[in-house]
């Protein structure tokens, strides 16, 4: 009868009649405003609790966007009746901590109130309501219980246009006591407006005919085509909003506040639109605030276990109970951050004593981290290390400090100096080329001094025609001048030619640039201690099989190496699967006492912050080598948890304000006998210089020793020889006068 039809409600069923226009957001896109917002959280697993089949069908765009590749879902129907509670129940025993609700507004407080009863209004716990009129629900008794509820709304309570309504309302017989204007009456007010614009629009265009018409008769109406696309192409504002339609009939595009409950009731915390989505208007500052406030006067329960500094039992004369029993870095950090934050809290040790791994074959989590996931616990605040597997359980705050993986190994031990230790700044290489250097320069100095005639004297100088020429170059000369000018001593002959000159140059720059080599490095040799290790890096324990080394079990440092991706990483791990007995530890301190035990038979890999703690107090232990990755420790809160934020920001204060470098130094330096091996140190090096002893300069007094006895052995033989030569000299011309 091309009748113009306006609906105000949400119907599933897409109807695309000529004569239809429908008010109320379009069920596809109002389905595409919860994927958006859910996907702004990354939820990355969530429960759908829906009332009827309808629940599901406006949900469809949100089942749809999780693919099948991502954690899985959960959808649940309330039951008949008023008691939802055995429902609820299974959804906490499965650990579901975000919650989609779509029901009636009537339905709304009696879940949360139920859900609250049974403890699943925690911190913790969020929630997405559906209904686009959750103004109208009381929810007073959640606004203090910390839980996110959050949910769309199409009517701003502030647009000036509602106000003026109300005022009008309260003036004449339509007067009413309700604070807040349903989405269903807002859009039939609209609806309204709508159609006495478009009739209006129509009227000044063409002369609208009214006449009587029955729903018998076959006759049509001749202006409700006109109608109705008038009210297609019309733009107006009302109290829902901007509204227009697509050619189809259907309000495709809208817009929705997104209201979330505070301490001080719903309060708006952004927008959303077809066309850019989520905008949350809150900044930084204000959201930090918010959490700042909600974190006060809360009691945390926080998690952790036995790891010197980090947390230890307080060494006193009587039985200490609760948190006083504890002292150490960690305890002092989340001291620091309850006093600007405002919190209490209470700590307890894991059960099992263990930071947290997961079991690849039952796929359980054990340690801190499973006293997260099971909500026994608010925060874990140990050395635990950030790695994108516990990131998968859990949330970490930033890190409060930074670290990587190096070896911890014995001091290499003090080798005795050498007896001819003065031969060391130079190698055995260039020692030998030294020697042939000296006797080529003497050979060549003998040979260019018999070609040269510059080099032949007259033994004579009163004869100027001598029978023969001397020349003072001789191959023991030329020997005695090489060796005199090494030594930096000269000798009482010098070459005149200049072919002879010019070997005796080079050979004396050559000297001067060795002897200042061998001066500069003699002096380190000679005073520094000899420290002989035999592993420098992991390389070099990869490379060997004589040292064994390990790790602590089930902590990060393990994993790192099971899954690096680095050649010589996975050699190790490989290694130290392999070792029998195992060369796993169940704690860094056990790790340490095999390192003490083992002489040097085995190596710890661990933490470096937990290696430079443990050589402050035992100063036969070092580190080797430098940092194999870089990571931080961080604490640790359940997935989502809305005080992450606020814990971040008080460690980041901390760190500008030196608070975090000031609580290193005293746990590392100063308290349970800190800094003893660098005080021990100091006073090695300042009380005296290094005295050279005996055994330092035995070999220089050896070779003087050994040049002695070969002197005066020489000269015996030389007496010998001689005496001997004078002795057949003598018998010859004794012979020789008998004849």
């Amino acid at each position: 009868m091309e009748i113009p039809h306006l609906e105000t409600r949400w119907d599933y069923r897409l109807r695309r009649e000529s004569c239809l226009v429908n008010l109320y957001p379009h069920p596809i896109t109002l389905s595409k405003a919860f994927v958006d917002l859910v996907k702004s959280w990354a939820w990355k697993s969530f429960t759908i609790i829906y009332e009827n089949n309808e629940g599901l069908v406006r949900l469809q765009e949100l089942l749809k966007a999780h693919g099948p590749s991502d954690y899985p879902i959960t959808v649940r129907q309330l039951s008949v009746g008023s008691d939802y509670r055995p429902l609820l129940k299974q959804i906490k025993n499965s650990a579901e901590s975000h919650i989609v609700l779509d029901c009636t507004p009537e339905k709304i407080y009696d879940v949360l109130k139920q859900a609250q009863q049974i403890g699943m209004m925690s911190d913790y716990h969020s929630y997405l309501i559906t209904s686009l009129d959750i103004s109208g629900v009381n929810l007073e008794d959640f606004k203090h219980g910390g839980t996110n509820i959050t949910a769309f709304r199409l009517v701003d309570p502030d647009n000036p246009e509602l106000e003026k309504l109300k005022k009008d309302w309260n003036t004449t017989d339509l007067a009413t006591s309700a604070k807040v204007i349903k989405s269903e009456t807002a859009l039939i007010y609209d609806a309204v407006h709508l159609f006495a614009k478009a009739l209006h629009d129509l009227d000044t265009s063409q002369k609208i005919d009214i006449k009587p018409m029955s729903c018998d008769d076959s006759d049509t109406w001749p202006h409700g085509y006109s109608l109705i696309n008038y009210m297609k192409i019309v733009e107006m504002r009302g109290l829902t909003g901007v509204i227009k339609f697509d050619h189809e009939g259907f309000r495709s595009d809208f817009a929705l506040d997104i209201i979330e409950l505070t301490r001080d009731g719903l309060r708006k915390t952004g927008t959303w639109n077809s066309s850019e989505g989520v905008n949350f208007t809150r900044t930084y500052g204000e959201v930090y605030t918010q959490l700042v406030e909600l974190i006060q006067n809360k009691t945390f329960i926080v998690t952790t276990i036995l790891s010197a500094p980090y947390v230890m039992r307080k060494e006193a004369s009587e039985t200490l109970s609760g948190n006083a029993q504890f002292e150490g870095y960690a305890i002092d950090l989340i001291r620091e951050i309850s006093r600007l934050l405002g919190f209490n809290y209470t700590i307890r040790l894991a059960p099992d004593g263990r930071y947290g791994s997961l079991n690849r074959e039952t796929n359980e989590w054990d340690g801190t981290i499973r006293e997260l996931l099971d909500q026994r616990a608010d925060l874990a605040v140990a050395d635990l290390t950030i790695t994108y597997e516990r990131e998968q359980a859990v949330d970490f705050t930033m890190p409060f400090m930074s670290l990587g993986v190096s070896i911890l190994y014995r001091k290499p031990i003090k080798q005795p100096p050498n007896l001819f230790s003065f031969l060391s700044p130079l190698s055995l290489d260039v020692w030998i080329y030294m020697a042939t250097a000296y006797l080529g320069v003497s050979v060549l100095l003998f040979v260019l001094a018999r070609f040269t005639p510059y080099e032949w004297q007259n033994p004579h100088p009163c004869n100027p025609n001598p029978d023969h020429l001397e020349n003072q170059f001789t191959l023991f000369n030329c020997m005695w001048f090489a060796i005199g000018s090494l030594m930096q001593q000269g000798c009482d002959f010098l070459p005149k030619a200049v072919s002879t000159r010019m070997v005796a140059g080079m050979w004396w720059f050559f000297t001067l640039i060795m002897i200042s080599s061998y001066t500069a490095n003699l002096a380190a040799f000679l005073t520094v201690e000899r420290m002989d290790s035999p592993i420098e890096s992991a390389e070099d324990l990869a490379k060997q099989t004589k040292i064994k080394y390990g790790a602590l079990r089930g902590g990060s440092t393990a994993a790192f190496f099971r899954e690096s991706n680095i050649s010589t990483y996975q050699r190790m791990w490989s290694f130290m699967e392999s070792q029998k007995p195992t060369v796993f530890t169940t704690s860094n301190m056990e790790g340490v006492d095999r390192v003490i035990k083992g002489k040097g038979g085995y190596a710890f890999l661990m933490e470096s912050t937990s290696i430079e703690y443990v050589i402050e107090r035992n100063c036969e232990l070092t580190q080797i080598g430098g940092m194999l990755d870089s990571k931080g420790y961080g604490i640790a809160t359940p997935q989502d948890s809305p005080f992450r934020m606020a814990i971040s920001g008080a460690i980041l204060k901390l760190q500008e304000e030196g608070k975090l470098h000031i609580l290193k130094t005293r746990w590392w330096k100063e308290k349970r006998g800190g800094g003893k091996c660098s005080r021990d140190e100091v006073l090695k090096t300042t009380s005296t210089a290094n005295e050279l002893s005996l055994a330092n300069v035995g070999g220089v007094f050896v070779v003087l020793m050994g040049g002695m006895g070969v002197a005066c052995i020489t000269a015996v033989c030389e007496f010998v020889w001689k005496s001997r030569k004078v002795a057949i000299e003598e018998r010859v011309s004794s012979i020789l006068r008998d004849t």
